[in-house]
This record gives C-alpha cells, sequence and structure tokens, in this order.
C-alpha cells in the first residue's frame, strides 16, 4: 500500500464529508501527513483504522439555548458539545462563547485537545463546546441568564467520570462560575465536574496563570537544548488575556523582556518593556475594568499604538509567542520575523499559524513550537485540578507550578524523542502529533471496535 495516498484519500474523504469545516481540515491535514512514518512502520493502524476513527468525533451533542436579556426581549442562540475521543480518560476541553463558533471549529478544536490532552500523560479525553453567544456589551444578569439555559441542556451529557468541561475563548472565571452553579443546582452533587473554578469552591492556584507560564516553559526548555534561554532576550506576544498577560509575567520572572503585546482592537510596541509595574496596570485593565489596551498607550509615554494593518510581529525580537486564535500568524507574518532575527516560536493558541508560516518556520530551522505540545499547559492543570478535587485537597501554588514544570518539561522531551525516533530530529510537530497519536491508538486498540 502507498501510504502518501492512503492519507491522502483520508483526508480527502474528510473534505468531502463536512466541505465547509476549513479549520477542522486544516487540523487533520496537518496531523495525517506527519503519521506517514508511523502507518508505515505500524500495518496494524491501518487495519484497524485508527486514524479514520480518531477524525470521527464519538458524539456531537447540539441543542438551541433560549435566554431572556435585560429589556425582557428573548434570544436563541445554539449550543454545542463535540466529544471527540475518550480512549484514556473523560473527555476534557473547554467552552468557548463567540459569535463565530460553528460546529467545524470546535471539531478543530476537539480534535487538536484529544493530541494535547495525551501529551500531558494525565487521563484525559478530548473534547470542545460552546457557542455563538457574545458575552462582549452583556450585563452581568444576561451572562447569568444565558449561562444557566447553557447548563440546563448541557448537564445531562457532563460529569466528573464522562466529560469535564473548562473556559477558553469568552468564558472566564464570571461565566464559569454561572455555568457550575446552574449544573450544581440540577444534579443537587458537588463534584469536580469542571475545572477553572474559583479557588474558593475547587479550584486549582495556577490555573488562570497555567497556559501562558506553559508556553514559555516550552519556550525554555526548546531553548535549552541550545544552551540558550530567555534571559536579556527581546519578546513579542499577540493576545491580551490570561496567555498573553501571564506569558509575559513569566518572561519576566525569567529574566526576557515583552516589547510589544496585542489584541484584535489594538497592537502596542514599548520599547522599554512590559516590566512588573506596567504588567500590574494591564492586569487591572483587562482583568477588572475590561477596558481598551489602547489605554496602556495612553499611561506609558513611551508606549505607542502601532498604525493600522501592523501587528506585533513586525517589531524585530527574539522570540515570538502567538497566544490569540487560529491563523492569527500568515506567511508573510513569518517571513518578516525570521528577517528580524527571531529565532523562537512558542504557541500559546490552538494552531495560530497557518501551514505556510510553519512551513516557513520550518525551512529557516528555528525552534519552532505547536499549540497541541506547547500550550498544554492549561489543560494540565486543568488535570491536577481535577486530582485535587478528587481527593478533597488543595496543593499550594509551588507543588502546582513544580508539577506543571514537569509536566511540560516531559513533553518536550517526548516530542522531540518521538522526532528522532522517526527520522525527524528536532521537528516538535511531528513529535507532538506522533507520540499523541500512539499513546491514543494503543488505547484504542486494546478497548476493541467501540
Amino acid at each position: 500500500m502507498n501510504i502518501k495516498n492512503h492519507i491522502d484519500q483520508i483526508v480527502a474523504n474528510v473534505v468531502a464529508k463536512d466541505p465547509d469545516q476549513l479549520t477542522f481540515h486544516q487540523a487533520v491535514a496537518e496531523v495525517a501527513h506527519s503519521l506517514t512514518p508511523v502507518l508505515e512502520r505500524n500495518p496494524e493502524y491501518i487495519k484497524q483504522k485508527i486514524l479514520e476513527r480518531m477524525i470521527e468525533p464519538e458524539r456531537l451533542i447540539t441543542f438551541r439555548v433560549p435566554w431572556q436579556d435585560d429589556k425582557g426581549e428573548v434570544h436563541v442562540n445554539r449550543g454545542i458539545r463535540v466529544q471527540f475521543n475518550s480512549a484514556i480518560g473523560p473527555y476534557k476541553g473547554g467552552l468557548r462563547f463567540r459569535p463565530n463558533v460553528s460546529v467545524g471549529m470546535l471539531k478543530f478544536l476537539g480534535f487538536e485537545q484529544t493530541f494535547k490532552n495525551a501529551l500531558t500523560t494525565l487521563p484525559m479525553g478530548g473534547g470542545k463546546g460552546g457557542s455563538d453567544f457574545d458575552v462582549k456589551g452583556k450585563s452581568d444578569a444576561e451572562v447569568m441568564r444565558f449561562c444557566q439555559s447553557f447548563m440546563t441542556e448541557l448537564f445531562r451529557h457532563i460529569g466528573p467520570n464522562t466529560d469535564v468541561p473548562a473556559g477558553d475563548l469568552g468564558v472566564g472565571a464570571r461565566e464559569i462560575g454561572y455555568l457550575y452553579g446552574q449544573y450544581k443546582r440540577l444534579t443537587n452533587e458537588f463534584t469536580g465536574t469542571f475545572t477553572g473554578k474559583s479557588i474558593t469552591w475547587g479550584g486549582s492556584l495556577v490555573r488562570p496563570e497555567a497556559t501562558g507560564y506553559g508556553t514559555v516553559y516550552f519556550a525554555q526548555n526548546m531553548l535549552a537544548t541550545k544552551g540558550d534561554s530567555l534571559k536579556s532576550k527581546t519578546c513579542v506576544i499577540s493576545g491580551a488575556g490570561n496567555v498573553g498577560i501571564y506569558a509575559i509575567e513569566k518572561i519576566n520572572h525569567l529574566g526576557g523582556k515583552v516589547v510589544a503585546f496585542a489584541t484584535a482592537e489594538a497592537a502596542i510596541h514599548d520599547k522599554d518593556g512590559v516590566d512588573d509595574e506596567k504588567l500590574n496596570y494591564l492586569k487591572d485593565l483587562v482583568f477588572v475594568k475590561r477596558g481598551a489596551i489602547t489605554e496602556y498607550a495612553k499611561k506609558y509615554s513611551k508606549a505607542v499604538v502601532l498604525p493600522s494593518g501592523k501587528k506585533t510581529w513586525d517589531i524585530p525580537c527574539f522570540a515570538a509567542f502567538p497566544t490569540a486564535a487560529e491563523n492569527e500568524l500568515d506567511v508573510t507574518d513569518a517571513k518578516t520575523l525570521l528577517k528580524n532575527g527571531c529565532e523562537c516560536v512558542s504557541e500559546g493558541a490552538n494552531m495560530p499559524c497557518t501551514p505556510e508560516a510553519v512551513s516557513a518556520f520550518e525551512k529557516a530551522g528555528i525552534l519552532y513550537a505547536p499549540g497541541k505540545a506547547a500550550n498544554a499547559g492549561g489543560v494540565s492543570v486543568s488535570g491536577l485540578e481535577m486530582s485535587q478535587n478528587s481527593v478533597r485537597l488543595y496543593w499550594p501554588r509551588e507543588q502546582v507550578d513544580a508539577e506543571l514544570q514537569k509536566i511540560m518539561k516531559n513533553i518536550h522531551d517526548t516530542a522531540l524523542a518521538a522526532a528522532a525516533e522517526y527520522g525527524m530530529k528536532g521537528n516538535y510537530v511531528a513529535g507532538a502529533n506522533i507520540a499523541g497519536f500512539k499513546k491514543v491508538a494503543t488505547a484504542m486498540i486494546e478497548q476493541g471496535l467501540v
């Protein structure tokens, strides 16, 4: 059998079945093509149609979410939960509330989550969910009513040993609180069915910081293979939510300097760097006041808002951390980063670099970490939160952070070893895909045709 043709046909079938799900096609193609040497060595995976089974979600749940705004007007949104793969544990993955949420987007995220969770070594399957509801401009009462309506349907499909959601874009501490409160009300039980909970009622320390910290820890591990580190290095970031802000914090801890950051609305260049004092102001601006990051440039005179069309990737740097959204960094951005001397890219978001951008980084030979490996810090600490909930204990901050560092180093080392084993030394994309795939595939074969 020609393995390349076999994989091409699998990808073609996915496209033909759901032609509108472009990000899902992209994610499947990227994983499938990197598995060529694995399928060549392991014909049992082909016989058992493991890749084909892994591409198809185990369950897809859609439902209507009616809710009432503060003026009494009724609105209807769509709720979705994709329970992708439970071979190594209960479904695990966040909920996203954004107007552009669709089945295809959540299938892409759930597919990626399956590999990411496998890499953590924790017993978690892959899932994702959300709604086309927009939290922006809504009052707390409106968000609460929506979350309660959403959970009134979803609660029957989740549980601590079945499916454990968390937050994602548009779903922060406020939303998690409302969702969990309704879940508890409907089930009459207090269990670890959600992660990302408040520390006062079952959450874990370091969970808000975990994805941002993790992507920086992964970069530090990559640099260590070259005898280097982030100390005294100039960095740029996209995104100014939990991931981006806590990535800045960890870069500061490690002695680096972040000179640019951005949201969808604007990009900020601060040539002096975002020190801890400025970072505290940014946290208050974003997390408490929910204000525009352009206020940062008004407060700090040496910071400027980049002209329309300019991005943080236009600023010269040693390391770049895309932490915002899928396909935010294209091949033009990649070439600009390379031209300006960038030597390390660590993804803090899910698939933020386009395939062409990834190809440019790989061709240039710089250190590049895919999101399914580098942004696994968040779900790793979610797994640790599940463990703490199971034994009814809180772990101190130092213990959780130490565990996170160990997990990120293990993911790094596992991906590096898998790439080398299959003749692609230094290729973290292939290594992450192979390591995650093999773990899930083994479990699927051992559990029979399910």
